[in-house]
């Protein structure tokens, strides 16, 4: 991959590089890695779920785990 930047950008990254002692190649990985984390999205069953629970639909309440399996049927 090559990516073009200014030297705006450029000279502010290599200097931050150069002081911590990391590669500059590291630095964007580890910037297009958040910025994947961030955009991520929920499935469609995971974002009902999160849905529901927001609006206290399908909640359990349960005393322990072999309570909210029993009413779960599990």
């Amino acid at each position: 991959m090559s990516i073009k930047t200014g030297q705006e950008l450029r000279r502010p990254l290599m200097a931050v590089a150069a002081c911590r002692h990391y590669p500059p190649a590291q630095i964007i990985r580890d910037l297009m890695r958040l910025h994947k984390a961030s955009n991520e999205t929920p499935n469609v069953l995971t974002a009902e779920t999160i849905r529901k629970g927001r609006h206290d639909e399908d909640v359990f309440q349960a005393s322990s785990a072999s309570d909210l399996f029993k009413q779960l049927d599990i």
